[in-house]
């Protein structure tokens, strides 16, 4: 077990949520699911027999995803940041997350359908970003905050341009 686990706070569809992250991530596992009994459902408001919470990896990283109720919702100060070494891979992600309600939002962020927020991002970037030449840098920061799905290409081009 590792000493500090991500615990997702969903209103009702944290099992739809696991499955669907489950799905997209090669290496991911689904784990205990708990669930409400008597006494919970009177606490949560969530019927006795339904999903409390469910353990779950992807990538290795352990989450909990609770069946919490509508009073809190995900916004963007939380994200998680995939980092992709390949355009096929970033295209990836970005696909699969944003499918079925999905959304796109800028410079490589998106929300899911579950309204989490995620940072779908080429490793290049960081490399491109922290280059000695500062106007190199410059560029592809510019080039990065017109887009809204990353491209490395694009990104390498800007590196490039005089």
């Amino acid at each position: 077990m590792q000493k500090i686990t991500p615990f997702l706070w969903f209103n009702n569809n944290a099992e739809a949520a696991v499955k669907f992250y489950t799905s997209i991530f090669k290496k991911s596992t689904i784990g205990t699911i708990a669930r409400y009994d008597k006494a919970g459902e009177k606490v949560s408001g969530q019927p006795a027999g339904s999903v409390m919470t469910v353990e779950f990896q992807l990538e290795g990283q352990e989450f909990i995803a609770l069946n919490g109720g509508p009073m809190f919702k995900f916004n963007e100060s939380i994200s998680f940041v995939v980092n992709c070494k390949t355009q096929k891979e970033v295209d990836y992600y970005w696909k699969t997350l944003t499918a079925d309600g999905g959304k796109a939002v800028q410079c490589g962020w998106l929300q899911d359908r579950f309204g989490l927020s995620w940072q779908i991002v080429p490793t290049v970037l960081n490399e491109l970003l922290l280059d000695k030449d500062a106007a190199k840098a410059q560029r592809v920061m510019q080039a990065m905050l017109k887009m809204v799905k990353l491209d490395i290409k694009k990104l390498k081009a800007a590196a490039k341009a005089k």
